[in-house]
């Protein structure tokens, strides 16, 4: 983990978050500035900059993270409705925190 990463501070409990489900892969918390009343962060434990440094090893987290949405989207009586899951890759792409994460957005 990256010391001065402010997802891999949540992740080790040196960083305050509303953490709604941890694993061994995997952490997901409420996002501090949410664009909808649903709005998850789902991060992996291990350090990924970003999508495009996902090595062939890492094939499994994206699925891992896929479903984990699913789930938490099923908790939160968001699935019916519908929702977003996303990826922002990089600034051009509104990646603000270089460390892999995926949103879980809905509720509306």
């Amino acid at each position: 983990m990256e010391t001065s990463c402010i997802f891999c501070q949540i992740i080790r409990g040196e960083k305050p978050a509303e953490i709604v489900y941890r694993d061994e892969s995997m952490i997901a918390f409420k996002d501090i500035h949410p664009h909808a009343p649903v709005h998850l962060l789902i991060v992996p434990k291990k350090h990924i900059r970003s999508v495009n440094d996902l090595a062939d090893e890492d094939k499994g987290i994206i699925s891992e993270m896929i479903f984990r949405a699913k789930a938490l989207a099923g908790e939160t009586a968001i699935s019916r409705s519908g929702y977003k899951i996303l990826f922002n890759v990089e600034r051009g792409g509104g990646q603000v925190i270089f460390h892999l994460h995926m949103h879980l957005i809905g509720g509306w």
